[in-house]
Parts: C-alpha cells; structure tokens; sequence
C-alpha cells in the first residue's frame, strides 16, 4: 500500500539516517587513503594496519563504557577476514588506481556481489526499482568517466577483491544483532593479521607525521564508528537498497575532493548528483517483492 509519504512508507527515518551517515563515512574512508597514498605518506600496508588497529581499540573502548569489557558474541572469523581483505587490497590498489577508477570497480563489485545475493534469496526488483538502479548506474558512470582509461590489471584486481569483500562483509552484519560488539569482534580479529602483512614486506614500510595522522582518522572515527552505524543500519535495508545506497559514496567522495583543491562544481557534476540520487530514490521508493527482513 503506497502513501503521499514516500520513503516513510518503507523505510524508517532512523535507518535512513543511518544509512546517510555511514555512506559520510565511508566516502571519507576513500579521501583519506588517497591523500596518505598519493602523497606517499606511508606505504598502503601500514595504512591499513594503523587503520584496523585503531579502530580496534576505539571500538573496545566504546564498548566497554556501554556493555562492559567482554565481547559478547562468538568470533566470527569469515567476517573478520573479509574485513581484512577488504582493507589492503583497498589500500594497495590506491597506489595506482585514480580515484574515479577506483571507486567505480569498488562499488561495482560491491553492487554485483550484494545484488546477486538478493536475487539468489529471492528478491525481485520492480520496474520502478529497475530503472532507479539504471539511472543511478549511468549517473556514476558519466561522473566517472573522463577518469577511466585501461586500468593496470594487478590493482584493478585488487579493487574487485576489495568490493566483492566489503559486499560479503555487509551482508553478514544483516544478521547481527549487537553491531557494536560485532564490530569491535571482526577489527580486533583483523588487526593481527595487518601486522603480518606488514611484517612481510617491511623493506617496503614507510610512514611520515600526516600518513600516520590520516590513517589513524581513517581507523578512529569513518572506519571503526562509521561501520557501527552501517550495521546498525543493514537490517532495515535489504540487499538491493543496501548496494544501491553506496552508488552514493564515489559521488560524495568526489564533492569532498573537489572541497579539498578548490575546485568549482561543474555540470558535469550537478548532473551526475541528480541522476545518482535520483536514482536511489527510486529504488528506495518501494520495497522489493520479498519481505524486508535481511538474508537468510
């Protein structure tokens, strides 16, 4: 049943802020690790271990002041390594890859691996929902485009890695209940086996003031408490709103790197932000013919 109310109709306001507030994050995530790699500020593996290590710490922190010292929930390795996988291959691949490359085989993969999922759980999008994902897919696609050229094939395989692992991470919180506690569990699992990749290639390690300062930014604030708030937000949202929602992020990321050089907003880029968000809308706009009670 359709109402004058739109989104309120199918999705609450507490997970729609949520879900904004995570996609903040995350853009955020991207603008840090480029600017710490592309000023060679420290080396993408040391990034990621400071990166996990403390988000690791702030995570038990505020878990501890609400629920006390002890994590309440089993370890759930499969998670854990996916968020580990999901953190260096994304630093590695910001090496090489321009930021509008990057962040297009990303979400891409991300969208892929979430979407499949929905489809083999039986989601069914509608015509509505089919054309809010088309337009929200070109919209990234023209913002991203003067950008993409043939990307080296090692670091675009790192990115792919990286999305396909952010995608399972995402659809394993729809089934936590405690995102806090679930969090802090996968960083501190996933901060050992950074230090090891450190370890490995530590002929390489490097890390000045402002590498270290943006990584630590990156692990504290947009990754330990910015994938809180996505947990919190992952069960009101099923799979194909979930991915759909993160075709945001490279848009978001690119108004903050525009904020950053002092770059005029072009056509180009108003135009991009009307067809992405458009485009959400629309798919946000009715729920999918299955129940919107997360995968099973």
């Amino acid at each position: 049943m359709s109402t004058p109310h739109g989104l309120r109709s199918t999705l609450s306001l507490r997970t729609l802020a949520l879900a904004v507030a995570s996609m903040l994050a995350f853009a955020a995530n991207s603008v840090l690790c480029r600017l710490a790699l592309h000023d060679h500020a420290i080396d993408p593996f040391s990034f990621g271990m400071i990166r996990l290590a403390s988000g690791a710490v702030t995570l038990f922190l505020i878990q501890k002041l609400r629920d006390g010292p002890a994590l309440p929930l089993r370890s759930d390795w499969p998670a854990a390594l996916a968020l580990f996988a999901y953190v260096a291959f994304f630093s590695f691949a910001y090496l090489v890859l321009s930021t509008g490359t990057g962040a297009l085989i990303l979400f891409g993969a991300v969208q892929l691996t979430m979407l499949g999922a929905g489809l083999r759980n039986g989601e069914r999008p509608g015509r509505l929902a089919i054309a809010g994902m088309l337009l929200a897919i070109a919209g990234l696609v023209y913002l991203l485009s003067p950008g993409i050229t043939a990307p080296p094939l090692l670091p675009a395989a790192c990115m792919a890695a990286a999305g396909i692992a952010w995608g399972i991470y995402s659809l394993r919180g729809q089934k936590i209940a405690n995102p806090l506690a679930a969090t802090a569990r996968n960083f501190a699992l996933a901060a050992p086996l950074s230090v090891v990749a450190v370890l490995l290639t530590a002929s390489q390690a490097h890390a000045s003031t402002k590498g270290v300062a943006l990584a630590l930014t990156s692990g504290m604030l947009t990754s330990g408490i910015g994938y809180v708030i996505w947990y919190a937000a992952l069960p009101g949202l099923s799979a194909m709103r979930a991915a759909t929602m993160q075709l945001s992020v490279p848009l978001i990321a690119a108004l903050g790197g525009l904020l950053l050089i002092e770059e005029a907003i072009t056509l180009r880029l108003a135009i991009a932000a009307i067809s992405i968000l458009g485009g959400i809308a629309l798919v946000l706009a009715r729920p999918p013919a299955k129940s919107q009670q997360g995968l099973r």
